[in-house]
């Protein structure tokens, strides 16, 4: 066992965990000063359910052991890996142990679900999200998840072989879908579950272009520095060892956010005249997503140019809520399913190796199409009829008086900033 890179993943897992505390404060920023409690435990909330789940059955149904070769598609669970019962040993001439792999998977799938918060900002029931967030990782995130990411851990079959959108397409086309950190199975997913529910719980009471402005822009600036920061064990520790490639994904990592932050800038200044921190922010992750599922397959060069396309169409793509009429409070939308796709999409132009312009053919292309818009359309569809029976059975959003006092002392009985003392 590789101690170096035992570590190096654990390190990984860590960082990748602060990402969704780092949401949390990037949201709640986003959201008017009376409901930032209730934002920042939607994010708390995935923290506690998604990581107790992960552990009882969610790794089951992402990572089921299978022989080497075979594929899973589209649903399969591990009965011996239920509570982790069948990983707690490490197997003989592995890299290193499953329970390294189990922790750093565990991170994702706790930051996928409260990405999706973000769509509901303002007017969703606690309880109600939480109902759904446990029934669309058990349904969507960890099958999807088993789709990208069960592509086998171990030279000795110790471990699991065989998503369909990795192992599965090579079969068929001759190449994988590429997707090193989780630009479908994280990105792409989250932010079609957003749309759904943004759809299902309708628009904020007053929505209209300017009626909804951040309260607290200094905690968009550490939120986005935060999630910035834990992205490095997010792109880097993805490769789970301490090598070049992770040297590669590391570096693309500061390269196509720093892009496309500049790119969200400059779109401002041209659109509205004036360059904001919100702006700002917004760009960093909109590079940061894009650059998720590409960033061991570009060179730095093409990293950079894939930010400044990310940067400049999300700061676009989140007008279209007000020209479609659907309320993405937080843009989820546009920033993580537009700048999913666009990573996602690029790579069959520009992955090394395989993109159009060193193969000269389209192949990579096709496969990156059908692995974004497969997971697209399971993930909305389900998300959408979770999110209705919520709606029609206990509902899912609060009263319209609540939403414009603000749900934070009706939810939670707490207020985010107390002035005075009234026991005083």
């Amino acid at each position: 066992m590789d101690q170096g890179n035992t570590a190096f993943i654990l390190i990984a897992a860590a960082l990748v965990l602060l990402m969704t505390p780092g949401l949390a404060f990037f949201y709640g920023g986003l959201v008017k000063a009376k409901s930032v409690i209730s934002m920042m435990m939607m994010s708390f909330g995935a923290m506690g359910l998604i990581g107790v789940l992960w552990v009882l059955y969610g790794y089951a149904i992402a990572f089921p052991a299978t022989e080497e070769g075979t594929t899973q598609f589209p649903w399969a669970i591990d009965f011996n890996e239920l509570g982790l019962s069948g990983v707690l040993e490490t197997p003989e001439g592995a890299a290193y142990p499953p329970l390294a792999f189990v922790a750093f998977q565990a991170t994702f799938a706790i930051i996928t679900v409260a990405l999706v918060s973000g769509a509901i900002a303002d007017r969703a029931k606690f309880g109600s999200w939480m109902v759904f967030a446990f029934l669309w990782s058990t349904i969507v995130y960890f099958p999807v998840a088993s789709w990208v990411f069960n592509f086998g851990l171990a030279d000795d079959a110790s471990f699991s072989y065989g998503g369909w959108i990795t192992h599965g397409m090579q079969e068929v086309f001759g190449v994988g879908a590429i997707d090193f950190a989780g630009g479908t199975a994280v990105h792409i997913n989250a932010g079609a579950a957003a749309l759904a529910l943004a759809l299902v719980l309708g628009k904020r009471v007053g929505f209209q272009k300017g009626a909804h402005v951040p309260h607290n822009p200094p905690f968009v600036l550490l939120g986005a520095g935060l999630l910035w920061f834990g992205w490095f064990g997010f792109n880097a520790g993805s490769e789970l060892a301490a090598d070049g490639t992770a040297a590669l994904a590391f570096v693309n990592t500061i390269a196509a956010p720093a892009a496309a932050l500049l790119a969200w800038l400059i779109v401002e200044k041209i659109k509205d005249g004036k360059p904001t921190s919100v702006g700002a922010a917004s760009g960093a992750v909109a590079g940061l997503v894009a650059i998720t599922p590409a960033c061991a397959s570009l060179t730095p060069f093409w990293a950079i140019v894939l930010g400044l396309v990310a940067g400049a169409v999300c700061a676009l793509a989140i007008e279209l809520k007000f020209k479609l009429g659907f309320d993405d409070s937080l843009d989820v939308v546009g920033i993580h399913l537009v700048g999913g796709l666009i990573g996602t999409l690029y790579l069959g132009i520009f992955a090394n190796g395989t993109g159009l312009i060193y193969s000269g053919e389209l192949t990579q292309l096709l496969v990156q199409a059908i692995a974004a818009f497969a997971v697209l359309i399971y993930s909305f569809v389900l998300a959408y009829v979770i999110g209705f029976a919520i709606e029609k059975t206990m509902g899912f959003r609060v009263k319209n008086e609540d939403e414009v006092a603000g749900i934070d002392t009706v939810v939670h009985g707490e207020e985010g900033y107390v002035l005075t003392d009234s026991r005083g």
